[in-house]
């Protein structure tokens, strides 16, 4: 195996501010112990595979903004270690106050995705911020677990790491604990010591973004009971670690024949996966809970990580939905029907809806809690929002739907159809609308289409129904 990619990481000398740069990124996820499997094989580089290649990009542009002297203030602090700036999303907040330059930070990278891309870098970045507001949980089973967590904490932030997680058992059967599954390694958990760290077999899910992270975080969100010991841990894992595989599903981004026609699936698909442990060997120092079934269950609610880690899925919603209404706007004035009464109405309604999730983002800083001498969003506007957010998404996709009428479906096959100087001559005349040529009217509708209507548009409707605390699979997607 080679170095791993926190030592990888660790070189940002090439960045003014000390960041990490795109560059760095990309060269950091070019690892050889890196197990991805497509399509039946393992893909060697996920930066250039098609599959993953626009993703890989569009999360390499993250890093590019963050690492703009230009944005040193809006995206980073100093580290408390070491006096070197460090992305917002660790800052463990202790006024009120200090959750807005967080919310400017997860707001600035969240524009540049559309908020289509729910667990970049600052999602689990979050609630490792949240565990590191209170280690004395932790340390309740024993001071070095706390002291685990903070030594991973503190290497992640100053060194910019891109952590994904993986909190779900599979879907074998789910009404069965996963100790008592037919065979009780097929949930991720721990199958024996060795001199130095623990050994895991099995597998977890939902590791959204794990074909481009340095670590994966795996535990379980899921109600646990006695007898699940060996599956009640918390560790970080590197992605390249031998033994562990990483299963993508089907990326959309394979069936975008350019960038023309479907402009998000090409950029934005960040992928799922199914994350398979074969004897993966973890380090105490990286193990911050062991066989703990109450400890497993109460780290999401007894430190503010799945607060902080979802207070940035929901401005990440609130960024999404406002590019749904601006793209619906635009939508309507293509097609000349902006200024009638039924569609001033439906856009309303779309404008409405998306207004209560921006205030319920800023009812959470509002009405904030310090507890400890650590500042907790509100629990109830939180909660609240992530309960409707399943039943509000609906709704905004079927006014978009309802406000479209034929539009998106009546498009031209694809980019290649303006090639032909003869079929470009025909769409000229009969695909077009007033201050809207045809290449450019059809290039947003297919924008728009991408957005609801293609697999990729599908696959957003599906994830922001986990937005339901009852369905935690970590919240909103």
């Amino acid at each position: 195996m080679t170095s791993e990619p926190a030592q990888a990481a660790q070189d940002t000398s090439h960045s003014p501010t000390g960041l990490r740069t795109g560059a760095e990124y990309l060269s950091a996820i070019r690892d050889d112990g890196r197990q991805v499997i497509y399509d039946g094989e393992v893909v060697r580089d996920v930066t250039s595979h098609p599959a993953f290649r626009g993703a890989a990009q569009s999360i390499a542009d993250l890093w590019d903004i963050a690492a703009d002297p230009a944005n040193r203030e809006l995206m980073t602090y100093k580290s408390p270690r070491t006096g070197k700036p460090v992305l917002w999303c660790y800052h463990v907040p202790q006024r009120p106050e200090d959750l807005r330059p967080r919310r400017r930070m997860i707001q600035r990278w969240s524009e540049h995705t559309f908020g289509l891309m729910g667990r970049t870098p600052d999602h689990v970045a979050g609630f490792f911020a949240g565990f590191a507001a209170n280690p004395a949980f932790f340390a309740t089973a024993g001071q070095r677990y706390a002291d685990n967590l903070m030594a991973f904490y503190e290497n992640a932030r100053d060194n910019h790491l891109y952590i994904s997680y993986a909190l779900a058992p599979p879907q074998i059967d789910r009404s069965k604990p996963s100790h008592a599954q037919a065979d009780p390694t097929l949930c991720a958990g721990v199958v024996g010591e060795r001199d130095g760290g623990i050994v895991l077999k099995g597998a977890q899910q939902l590791a959204t973004g794990a074909p481009f992270s340095d670590y994966l975080f795996l535990s379980c969100i899921h109600p646990q009971v006695p007898g699940d010991e060996n599956h009640a841990i918390s560790v970080a894992i590197p992605i390249n670690a031998p033994g562990m595989k990483i299963y993508a599903r089907r990326s959309y981004a394979t069936n975008a024949v350019s960038a023309f026609d479907y402009p998000l699936s090409s950029r934005f698909d960040e992928t799922d996966a199914l994350i398979t442990l074969d004897n993966v060997f973890v380090p105490w120092e990286r193990v911050f809970i062991y066989r703990n079934v109450e400890l497993c269950r109460d780290q999401w609610r007894k430190t503010p990580s799945h607060i902080y880690g979802n207070y940035q899925a929901q401005i990440r919603y609130a960024t999404k939905l406002r590019f749904l209404l601006g793209v619906m706007k635009h939508h309507c004035e293509i097609t000349g029907v902006d200024s009638l009464p039924a569609s001033q109405a439906q856009l309303g309604e779309m404008a409405a809806l998306a207004s209560i999730v921006d205030m319920m983002v800023e009812a959470q800083e509002i009405r904030a809690t310090v507890e400890d001498g650590v500042v907790w969003p509100s629990r109830v506007a939180l909660y609240s929002i992530m309960a409707l957010q399943s039943s509000l998404n609906p709704r905004l996709i079927d006014l978009a739907r309802d406000l479209s009428g034929g539009a998106m479906i009546m498009l031209p096959s694809s980019r290649m159809d303006y090639d032909n100087p003869e079929t470009a001559r025909e769409l000229e005349r009969y695909v077009a609308s007033p201050g809207y040529p045809s290449k450019r009217r059809v290039a947003l509708l297919k924008l728009a289409w991408d957005l609801i209507g293609s697999e990729f548009g599908g696959r957003h409707q599906q994830y922001e129904k986990f937005g339901s605390p009852a369905k935690t699979v970590g919240g909103s997607g």
